[in-house]
C-alpha cells in the first residue's frame, strides 16, 4: 500500500477579497457565508429503462416466464447541486444530466427547507438545466463574467459531494477552453474553466465562484479513474450557461441556430497552402445548398475569423458560437477570402431536425452521421433502419462503416428510425450490427 503524501498548501495572504478573521489571519469564510445561502441540494428519483436479455425476446421463455417477466425499468436516485440565480421567481441553474429522468425533484437550501421542484427547460448539447421552485427568502448568487477569467485565478467551489452538504473547497483556474469531446454524453458544445478545486460525484451543477463571490462557472464535471477528486475538475463558463439558461426560462429549450457549413481546423500545412498570415479561425470545407451560408455568399475555401468583431480560435469556437445565436439573428462574418479580409453578413438558420439525423458522440460509433431512410429505403429493397450519411476520418469504426450502409439491427435489436438507433446504441461499449450494404448483408462487431 503506497503512503500518502501532504503537501501544505500556502495561505491566501496576499488576496484581500477574501477577507479576513478576527484575529487576523486570512480567511474565506465572508465568501462562503454570502454565497452559501444560494447554493442548494438537488435529490431526484426516477425511472430508466434496463438493457433488456435477448432471451426474453424468445416465444418459450416467454410462455415459461408468464405474467413474471422481468421489468424493463428501475428506479434510480441521485444527488446533485444548483444554484438559485433569481430568489424572486425561484430560478436555479444546474446540470442536465442531474435531472435527467428525473420524476421527482427535491431542493434542499441551507436553512433546512425543502421544496418540490419543476424543470423549466434542459439543454443536454450544454449540459445545463433550469428549474424552479415556490418559495420566499430565497438568497440569489451574484453574477460574474467568465470571459474576464484567467489561468491562475484563485476560484472557490460550493456543493455536494457524496451527500456532504455544503461543502467548500478552492483552488486555482487550471485552464481556459477546455473540451472533453467523447468523454461526455451528449454535450457537444464545450468551453469548459478547468479548476483543481476539488469536484467530486454530487458537486455538480454547484457554484464555481471568484474570490469577489460572483458566479463564474457550473461545476459539472471531473476526470479521474477512481470516481474521486483528483485535482482535474470543469465547470460551464457562467457566459455559456447564462445564455442557455436565457433561452430555457424563454422557450423552454434551445433554439440552436447553424450556418448551414461544414467547418476544420487551419493547420499549419493548411495555412502555408492558403497563405494565411496565421492558423486562427474556422475553415469552410462545405456549403449546404439552400442554406444561410449559400444565400450569404460564402464559399468552400473562406477562413472564418471573425463573429461579430469577435475572434474565432477554431472550427469548434464557431460552432459553438453560432450554435448559441437564435434563429434568424443577424451576424457579422469577417471573412479571409484569397488572402483577401471581408466582412459578410449573414442570418443565423435553423437547425436541421434533429430527430431524423444525428451525429454520434462518444463510444465505438463516435464520428458517425445516421439518418432517416426516407424514399431511400427503395435503393435497397424496402428495408428498415439508418442510413450511414457520413463517417469521419478518425472515427473508431471508419475501417468498418462507410457512407451508403444502412443499419438494421444494434445488438439485435432491430432501429428502423435514429431515435431507435440512438436508445439502442446509446451508453455501449461494444455493438453487434446488422448492416445492409447494396444488395449484401453481414454483421459487424465495434468495440
Amino acid at each position: 500500500m503506497g503512503v500518502a503524501t501532504v503537501v501544505m498548501q500556502p495561505a491566501f495572504a496576499a488576496l484581500p477579497d477574501a477577507g479576513g478573521s478576527e484575529s487576523g489571519m486570512p480567511t474565506l469564510a465572508p465568501l462562503v457565508q454570502k454565497v452559501s445561502p444560494a447554493v442548494v441540494n438537488v435529490s431526484t428519483r426516477g425511472t430508466i429503462e434496463t438493457e433488456q436479455n435477448p432471451l426474453m425476446q424468445d416465444p418459450f421463455f416467454r410462455r415459461f416466464f408468464g405474467d413474471q417477466m422481468p421489468q424493463q425499468q428501475r428506479e434510480v436516485r441521485a444527488l446533485g447541486s444548483g444554484v438559485i440565480v433569481n430568489a424572486d421567481k425561484g430560478y436555479i441553474l444546474t446540470n442536465n444530466h442531474v435531472i435527467a429522468n428525473a420524476d421527482e425533484i427535491t431542493v434542499g437550501t441551507t436553512d433546512d427547507r425543502q421544496f418540490k421542484a419543476k424543470v423549466i427547460g434542459a439543454d443536454p448539447e450544454t449540459d445545463i438545466a433550469v428549474i424552479q421552485i415556490d418559495a420566499d427568502n430565497l438568497t440569489q448568487v451574484k453574477m460574474g463574467d467568465s470571459s474576464t477569467l484567467r489561468t491562475g485565478d484563485y476560484v472557490v467551489a460550493l456543493g455536494n459531494p457524496f451527500g456532504l452538504e455544503h461543502t467548500v473547497t478552492s483552488g486555482i483556474v487550471s485552464g481556459l477552453g477546455r473540451s472533453l469531446s467523447g468523454q461526455i454524453r451528449d454535450t457537444r458544445i464545450q468551453d469548459f474553466i478547468q479548476t483543481d478545486a476539488s469536484i467530486n460525484p454530487g458537486n455538480s451543477g454547484g457554484a464555481l465562484v471568484n474570490l469577489k463571490g460572483e458566479l463564474v462557472g457550473i461545476n459539472t464535471a471531473i476526470l479521474s479513474r477512481s470516481g474521486g477528486n483528483i485535482g482535474i475538475g470543469f465547470a460551464v463558463p457562467i457566459n455559456l450557461a447564462s445564455q442557455v439558461m436565457d433561452q430555457l426560462i424563454k422557450y423552454g429549450e434551445v433554439h440552436r441556430g447553424v450556418l448551414g457549413v461544414r467547418v476544420q481546423d487551419v493547420t499549419p500545412d493548411i495555412a502555408e497552402a492558403m497563405g494565411l498570415d496565421d492558423r486562427h479561425g474556422a475553415l469552410i470545407s462545405q456549403v449546404s445548398p439552400d442554406s444561410a451560408a449559400e444565400k450569404a455568399g460564402l464559399n468552400a475555401g473562406d477562413v472564418v475569423t471573425e463573429v461579430d468583431g469577435k475572434p474565432i480560435g477554431d472550427a469548434a469556437e464557431l460552432a459553438k458560437v453560432i450554435g448559441l445565436r437564435e434563429v434568424g439573428e443577424q451576424v457579422k462574418l469577417t471573412v479571409v477570402r484569397d488572402g483577401e479580409t471581408q466582412t459578410i453578413k449573414a442570418k443565423v438558420g435553423k437547425r436541421p431536425d434533429e430527430a431524423t439525423q444525428a451525429t454520434v458522440e462518444g463510444g465505438p460509433l463516435e464520428g458517425i452521421q445516421v439518418g432517416e431512410l426516407d424514399e431511400r429505403s427503395k435503393l435497397y429493397g424496402q428495408v428498415e433502419g439508418v442510413l450511414v450519411t457520413g463517417v469521419s476520418r478518425d472515427a473508431p469504426a471508419a475501417g468498418t462503416l462507410q457512407p451508403g450502409d444502412v443499419i438494421t439491427s444494434v445488438n439485435r435489436q432491430p432501429v428502423t428510425s435514429v431515435a431507435e438507433f440512438n436508445r439502442a446504441a446509446s451508453g455501449k461499449d461494444k455493438l453487434l450490427l446488422h448492416v445492409r450494404r447494396g444488395n449484401a448483408a453481414l454483421f459487424v462487431v465495434l468495440r
